[in-house]
């Protein structure tokens, strides 16, 4: 099944609505957004030399921090009477990212969300059970509003409370489930210590997941715990929320909802764009967005892009699963390690579960890494022979992947506090510690 006609046009098709659009919302930040007017004119650009997305590479970029610099309301392209919708980030880093939606911008993100569980066969006749936070966050909304737009019956069960998000999920026969992935395996756990028989006494036959990285081994454990099909979806609340882009039954990457963002992939260090197929920083300009409109805007998120048509008959490009953050990366040792690196080879080793928490540290002024990861419950933790096997092959099979080494900690189960949210998988000590040796 394929939601809209927009998703299956021709190349050509689809770059001259890219260029009619993006003419459009350059002369819209232009004229109605004062950060842009300055942006565009020291960089001596006016609208009328935008004319296809072949020359975005004369337009300066957007980050987060100009976001917050012009914090609440002043990258907002129309008045607040306009405004039907305000989301923002948590601001733990700073001040909170803020974003305004237009009636027209709340359709834009109902459709893309609806393309989005199209391709994860759900229809009006399944029921939706929305495990994603409700409030400033965009991804409860966000995914109950294209679900009723598609006469989707949907539970808003909203983070916490595992026990009776179990108790809905059996009576209330949810055949879709919506969550981040950490989320959805502790629900698998919890069902487990508390009695059900997951592919008994649940419905559930697709599920819809996003908000943090994963690897390829964690989604298949959630997809074979449950019994599910598993689908990824990508969002950031700067851009709309989730539905940017969704993988497909048929393939691994993710159909990018490039009629409404256009994605560009670049060198984060020297700001070039890179081939299709070479992996670097997404890039995103908003081609439809009335309320906040993006040019060029850094999400931070490493993954591909390829232009290579899917089996499903869409026609849109393709990006891979982010595999980290630029600014989640861990440099150990001059080694660059992806959080995704290590879960993708935890998954490969029996004997442990994928609660880990990755630590870096300093040792003197030598970087160091550490990994504490909680054992299968199978596994006795007085078999003190069979733990340090365990730990033997995870850190053997870490130092093949990532060339450097991991000091290992094998540690009970349920030692990790569990996340409703998006789980904290990466400490990173050594900022603390140069604050203290400089302080």
């Amino acid at each position: 099944m394929i939601w809209s006609k927009e998703e299956t046009l021709s190349k050509g098709d689809m770059r001259s609505l890219q260029n009619m659009r993006l003419g459009e919302i350059v002369k819209r930040v232009y004229y109605l957004v004062p950060f842009y007017k300055q942006k565009f004119d020291e960089a001596k650009i006016t609208p009328d030399a935008i004319k296809s997305v072949d020359d975005l590479k004369k337009l300066p970029f957007t980050c987060k921090k100009d976001l917050r610099d012009n914090y609440p309301y002043g990258m907002f392209a129309v008045p607040m009477g306009e405004i039907v919708r305000i989301h923002s980030s948590s601001g733990t880093t700073g001040k909170p990212t803020v974003v305004g939606y237009t009636e027209a911008d709340m359709n834009i993100w109902a459709e893309v969300m609806a393309r989005a569980f199209t391709m994860g066969g759900v229809t009006s006749q399944d029921i939706m059970q929305n495990s994603h936070g409700y409030g400033l966050f965009t991804g409860g909304l966000g995914f109950h509003a294209a679900a009723e737009k598609m006469k989707v019956a949907v539970i808003p069960s909203s983070t916490g409370f595992t026990s009776r998000q179990l108790l809905l999920l059996k009576d209330f026969g949810a055949t879709a489930l919506t969550a981040t992935p950490s989320f959805a395996l502790h629900l698998a756990e919890v069902a487990k210590n508390e009695g059900y028989d997951i592919k008994k006494d649940f419905k559930l036959k697709v599920g819809f997941f996003g908000a943090e990285p994963t690897s390829i081994g964690m989604k298949q454990e959630i997809a074979n715990v449950w019994g599910i099909d598993y689908h990824e979806i990508y969002g950031m609340s700067e851009i709309i929320g989730p539905g940017v882009a969704c993988n497909c039954k048929y393939s691994k990457l993710l159909h990018f909802q490039e009629d409404h963002f256009y994605p560009e992939i670049i060198d984060p260090e020297t700001l070039e764009v890179l081939p299709e197929g070479e992996r670097g920083e997404l890039v995103v300009t908003t081609l439809t967005k009335q309320a906040l409109p993006l040019i060029r805007y850094r999400t931070g998120d490493i993954t591909s892009i390829t232009k290579i048509p899917c089996k499903c008959g869409r026609t849109t490009a393709r990006i891979e699963s982010i595999i980290g953050r630029s600014d989640d990366m861990l440099l150990i040792g001059g080694v660059n390690v992806f959080p995704s690196q290590i879960e993708h080879v935890l998954s490969t080793i029996e004997g442990i579960t994928l609660h880990y928490q990755i630590i870096a540290k300093k040792k003197g002024y030598l970087d160091k890494l550490e990994i504490d990861i909680e054992v299968d419950e199978s596994i006795m933790t007085d078999d003190v022979a069979r733990l340090e096997n365990i730990k033997s092959k995870v850190a053997k099979a870490l130092l093949n992947n990532l060339y450097i080494n991991v000091e290992v900690k094998l540690i009970a189960p349920k030692s990790i506090e569990r996340s409703e949210g998006k789980s904290v998988r990466v400490i990173d000590e050594r900022k603390s510690s140069e604050q203290n040796r400089l302080s």
